[in-house]
């Protein structure tokens, strides 16, 4: 099934630590080219969010953008309770070897260094619920494209539809056209006939005639087409194989149009090759 590579996705998480907010947004692109913005504290997350892109991605360029504002800074205090009580330790066999040495009063306990603790957030924590917002926004964004996939699909197979009938307008046509191209030829060497030879112009109007029949190049534009529609259908990346449909399309409407003898097949060579470049258009967003 085809899948746009034009998608949009916004993911929001409250966790213990703050806000977490990821966006993903995917244009069209040759190749898969994935851009990162990311907080400082969060940068090592970087090949894992890539990576995922791969499994997940073919093609595109790909902004990924994960904001995290911390909850208010809790200005509270903890007091680390081992490191307090190997300090009354140490201070008692102290006092036991030195007991004239004075003992610190509760405020010098306070001051020591790791006996306080301002608490902070865990950046482990943290990852782990970026990671899973961003496969959740990346299950998102997949959708998205599969949703405007589909409908780029519709709006080729509705080309498809009316390339089809351009070829059966030709195919139609054609008995009639190299009839009346008999007709007026015969006509216009009407008055000097006698000095023809008959045969050199009866090969010569087979000879026209090849080259004004264009059932070659009906029957490639019919395969072609069809080519397409079996491609709208084929899971994974398509993109590549429609644009190089599109170019072959392009050149049998191209052939059509320069054996063209009659304004009915300039009309529908025209016709066929406006068809085909809006079709080559929704392509270029085909991943």
């Amino acid at each position: 099934m085809a899948h746009s590579m034009t998608a949009f996705s916004r993911q929001d998480r409250d966790i213990a630590a703050g806000t977490l907010q990821l966006e993903l947004r995917s244009v069209n692109q040759r190749y898969l080219e994935p851009h990162f913005r990311l907080p400082e504290t969060l940068r090592d997350l970087e090949p894992m969010f890539r990576e995922e892109l791969r499994a997940h991605l073919a093609r595109g360029k790909v902004e990924c953008t994960l904001r995290f504002d911390p909850a208010e800074t809790d200005t509270s205090l903890e007091v680390n309770r081992e490191r307090l009580e190997a300090l009354i330790d140490a201070l008692a066999q102290i006092h036991e070897k030195v007991p004239q040495a004075p003992l610190p009063d509760a405020l010098s306990l306070l001051g020591h260094p790791g006996i306080l603790e301002s608490r902070s957030p865990d950046i482990e924590a943290v990852k782990q619920e970026a990671l899973a917002l961003f496969q959740d926004a990346l299950d998102d964004l997949v959708a998205g494209r599969a949703r405007e996939g589909e409908k780029l699909a519709a709006l080729i197979r509705e080309r498809i539809a009316a390339v089809n009938d351009q070829v059966a307008e030709v195919r139609r046509l054609m008995p009639q056209i190299l009839e009346r191209q008999r007709a007026q030829l015969l006509e216009r060497l009407e008055a000097i006939r006698a000095e023809l030879d008959p045969q050199r112009l009866e090969a010569e109007l087979v000879l026209l005639a090849q080259k004004a029949d264009v059932d070659e190049e009906l029957d490639r534009l019919a395969t072609h087409v069809a080519e397409v529609e079996r491609q709208l259908g084929q899971p994974g990346p398509v993109g590549r194989r429609l644009d190089f449909l599109m170019q072959e399309l392009n050149r049998e409407a191209n052939t059509l149009s320069s054996k063209s003898v009659v304004a009915a097949t300039t009309r529908c060579a025209v016709e066929l090759k406006v068809l085909i470049e809006q079709m080559r258009e929704q392509i270029q967003n085909i991943e």
